[in-house]
């Protein structure tokens, strides 16, 4: 089965699933949606899952049974997430607000019951990774929503990551045994990336979905001139949850604050002239 589900641009209004379970990419573990609404559309979910709604873009009303919730997102790169995080017990429904809107839908099977959680820009705060190593190199923007630390009766773990223009992410390369969903967006929407699964990379385009298997490093990287936003979604395992990945040794060298890299001395803007 293919490890990448290419969008081929814009997708279409309503429902489009990428992963289920049991059906497309069973091996995923979980339920990937990306739903596009109009003004006044709504989608509701009241699967016996627990569930994660991500405001993509747009403005929209979030319901469940214990509140409601409105909230406009200009966009994924320049301003934080919203997400609603319900379990198996809790329908949710979120309703268009603006011209269009995009919500991205986590869901999997969990026994454990927990209320739901509402989670806002000011809970998921810009975190510089890697900044001030590797020559900033790989420094990137990353929004953890929640994960085992802060939510650890769920089975899923959510989040984005913003790699910058010519720059790395999720680099040094890692793995897990823990299945992964990342899903993209570009900026500007006509470029693209590159991803690694392991010895195997991919030219991934605006709305784009990789399926990261057990033990596969993931980096990534981004030419100049376009940013790249990516939803990052976890299955936990029984016994196993995600917590933190293995880091292939070889390559940790290179966030050793006093690495030293070839060329590191050159005039700025020149080359050394050979010989």
């Amino acid at each position: 089965m293919s490890r990448i589900t290419r969008a081929g641009g814009p997708l279409p209004f309503g429902v489009t699933r990428i992963a289920e379970m049991g059906a497309l990419h069973p091996e995923m573990l979980m339920d990937f949606f990306v739903v596009r609404l109009r003004r006044g559309e709504a989608y509701r979910d009241a699967a016996p899952l627990e569930k994660a709604l991500l405001l993509v873009q747009g403005a929209v009303r979030l319901e469940w049974p214990q509140g409601s919730h409105e909230q406009a997102r200009g966009n994924c790169f320049d301003e934080p997430p919203t997400a609603l995080h319900a379990d198996a017990d809790t329908p949710v429904s979120v309703t268009c607000l603006s011209e269009e809107c995009e919500i991205n839908v986590l869901r999997t099977d969990n026994e454990r019951r927990f209320p739901a959680r509402l989670y806002l820009p000011a809970d998921t705060p810009d975190e510089f990774r890697g900044a001030g190593l590797m020559h900033e190199t790989s420094t990137r923007i990353v929004r953890t929503i929640f994960d085992y630390t802060t939510a650890p009766y769920a089975n899923l773990v959510l989040g984005e990551v913003i790699g910058f223009p010519g720059k790395w992410s999720s680099y040094p390369p890692h793995h897990h045994p823990q299945p992964e969903i990342y899903y993209y967006k570009l900026n500007p929407s006509g470029g693209f990336a590159y991803a690694e699964l392991g010895e195997e990379v991919l030219k991934v385009h605006d709305s784009d979905a990789v399926f990261i298997g057990p033990g596969l490093t993931h980096p990534h990287c981004t030419p100049p001139g376009y940013a790249l936003w990516y939803l990052w979604g976890i299955r936990h395992l029984p016994g196993a949850p995600y917590i933190t990945p293995t880091f292939v040794p070889e390559h940790l060298w290179v966030q050793a604050p006093d690495a030293a890299y070839w060329g590191d001395g050159y005039p700025k803007g020149r080359s050394k002239k050979e010989g």
